[in-house]
């Protein structure tokens, strides 16, 4: 069975990466624990501009039925809970 560049059993890209030296370490091997600080705070500053920020509308709208939701949900325990209550009552007396 061959692929776009050989054998399987013998790729061709394994004899390029014979050549090259191993780096130890990459980026974060050449710097110190500050380095790599500072590094990481870059790295998260970049993903966060990469988030789609919903707009006011959106958020509002998210929060009301967020809310709606907990409000829905708290009814509906209470209810379970005093129906549990008063069987419990009604068994144990």
């Amino acid at each position: 069975m061959t692929d776009a560049l050989g054998s399987i059993d013998m790729p061709d890209a394994e004899d390029e990466t014979r050549d090259k030296k191993a780096r130890k370490g990459g980026k974060r091997g050449k710097k110190g624990p500050l380095g790599r600080l500072a590094l990481f705070y870059r790295q998260i500053v970049a993903e966060l501009r990469k988030v789609v920020w919903p707009t006011r509308n959106q958020l509002t709208t998210y929060t009301t039925v967020v809310i709606i939701f907990v409000v829905i949900m708290i009814a509906l325990v209470t209810v379970i809970d005093y129906g549990f209550q008063e069987v419990i009552k009604y068994v144990f007396g």
